[in-house]
């Protein structure tokens, strides 16, 4: 399993995309006690991620999110890495046309171009 710290020497804008992409939660419980007798308790919730993955986890958004934006709806499309270079894009291009960034086709495409050849 992949941690969050990036590999290499890659340095923190890829720290901070893995950070996004994955979600990060931070559950704190904080309790001031005198002589036994709890005087002050703080529960602490804070999540770090972008709008996808927290949709993709079904967390609440800020009221006035408008979810209906041609944007929203892109970002909610199911998205694969290109296995050569990283790019995300949209699972069924990917696997229908390969990857418009370097060119890698997929070995659907692959056998389809083999069997019209034959």
């Amino acid at each position: 399993m992949k941690g969050l710290m990036p590999e290499g020497n890659r340095g923190l804008p890829d720290a901070i995309e893995r950070i996004l992409d994955k979600g990060l939660v931070i559950n704190a419980d904080i309790a001031v006690s005198v002589a036994g007798n709890e005087l002050l308790g703080i529960k602490i919730r804070a999540t770090l991620a972008s709008f996808e993955t927290a949709a993709r986890y079904g967390m609440e958004f800020p009221s006035g999110t408008n979810l209906k934006t041609p944007a929203w709806s892109e970002a909610m499309k199911l998205k694969a890495s290109c296995p050569e270079c990283g790019n995300k894009r949209d699972e069924r291009l990917l696997l229908e046309e390969g990857c418009h960034i370097c060119g890698w086709v997929s070995p659907i495409e692959r056998q389809k171009a083999l069997t019209h050849m034959v």
